[in-house]
């Protein structure tokens, strides 16, 4: 099957070499003008300016599609989510309101343990339909790559039964999917004062089960105080590595206590959340040769300082964007808001954003082979935007969907 989008207004993120963005090459957006965009099987098979049409394609498909005034672009690759949960918590939201704060709400039973809790009660099936719902949304607001973990549900059985559901969800969705183990998310009740047992469970019970199914592609710890340690973070990474499990590490997120420092040492793939950063720790995330994941959702969420993404940039870091879609912290997906809020509150440019949440983030999940540019062979993964006078119009026009249609492996999501 083939399609041909003419007459695009930008054609963005294009070209055949397409490293990991880092410092002042974030800002660098190659594009084309009045451009033109060949699929074909589901696959980019070529592209270029409109001039170049009658030579590239003397013969043209039947399906045309004329994108006079819009814009076209990779799909949004999300590379931190949490969207397989069960029933919602705006009941916290409200205690926040009334100035409890995410330790205090944690310490009475709610944050992590009130989803774990709910996930306890959920039929995988019942699980897997919500999520599937999330999922579909979130591909018409113009995701097409996207990181699940676990970890709502801290026992072997909720764990297995929440990456049943990914793994139910990478078979029937056409958004590429990435699943990461985080069994240690919080430690459950039953456990609480018993870190060597939960810990022993991970390692010994979980991951091996985890491995006999083919579960997981990564493994991630919450490192935070109160949650898991740096010494704990290390442990579980080393048993993840023994069963072939890269690290994805939440870090820095409330606190600084060495987890930067472990998921360098152990070759961590991303490195999440961020927003808590001495000038040493951006010193050694500038030198990191993995991705530094900032998640300002969560942050506008919890009314936290965002993170120091301008600080970042300019000390040659590499950044991606993502959602933290999950009940807690950041009950929502929607990556033209992650957009507009990282140009709005950290101050980051239009280009920018697109690249830290395309190839950047493609290369947060190790897809960025299959997606995260225009770029000959990778899928056919783009979003379609309404008509624009600008790039910039995307992120400040930030209460409009200006996301006209996206395609999936070569076919428009209905």
């Amino acid at each position: 099957m083939s399609l041909l989008i003419t007459n695009i207004q930008k054609l963005l993120n294009t070209g055949e070499e397409m490293p990991l963005k880092r410092g002042k090459d974030l800002a660098m957006l190659p594009y084309i003008n009045d451009a033109f965009l060949l699929i074909e099987d589901g696959l980019i098979a070529d592209y270029g300016s409109m001039y170049e049409l009658d030579i590239k394609l003397p013969q043209l498909p039947k399906d045309i599609v004329d994108a006079a005034g819009c814009m076209v672009m990779p799909s949004w690759c999300d590379s931190h989510s949490h969207i397989v949960f069960a029933g919602t918590r705006e009941s916290e939201f409200v205690d926040k309101l009334k100035g409890l704060s995410y330790a205090e709400i944690a310490a009475k039973g709610g944050g992590i343990l009130n989803s774990a809790e709910k996930l306890s009660a959920t039929s995988e099936d019942q699980l897997f339909e919500e999520a599937k719902q999330r999922l579909d949304e979130l591909a018409l607001l113009g995701t097409g790559a996207l990181e699940i973990k676990s970890g709502y549900g801290l026992s072997v059985e909720g764990e297995l039964k929440m990456l049943r559901v990914i793994k139910k969800l990478k078979q029937s969705s056409p958004v590429l999917i990435k699943a990461t183990f985080l069994g240690a998310h919080t430690y459950p009740l039953k456990f609480k004062e018993d870190h060597a047992g939960y810990l022993n469970m991970i390692i010994n019970d979980m991951l091996p089960a985890i491995q006999k199914e083919g579960l997981a592609d990564y493994i991630d710890v919450f490192c935070e105080t109160g949650f898991f340690s740096a010494e704990d973070t290390a442990m579980i990474c080393k048993a993840g590595a023994a069963f072939g499990l890269k690290p994805k590490l939440h870090v820095n997120q409330l606190n600084s206590i060495g987890g930067i420092e472990i998921g360098i040492a152990n070759h961590a793939v991303s490195l999440d959340h961020l927003e808590t950063l001495s000038d040493h720790e951006i010193k050694l995330l500038s030198d990191y040769p993995g991705v530094s994941s900032l998640l300002p959702t969560a942050a506008f969420f919890l009314r936290m300082p965002f993170q120091p993404a301008r600080k970042l940039i300019d000390a040659g870091a590499a950044i991606a964007l993502a959602s933290d879609f999950n009940p807690g912290s950041s009950p929502g997906g929607n990556m033209n808001f992650v957009g507009a809020l990282s140009c709005i509150q950290m101050k980051m440019l239009p280009e920018e954003v697109v690249n830290a949440a395309t190839i950047n983030g493609a290369y947060a999940m190790e897809l960025q082979d299959q997606v995260g540019s225009i770029s000959i062979g990778k899928k056919a993964n783009i979003i379609l935007t309404k008509p624009l006078p600008s790039l910039a119009y995307l992120f400040y026009s930030f209460s409009s969907n200006l996301i006209q249609r996206t395609m999936l492996n070569g076919q428009w999501i209905n």
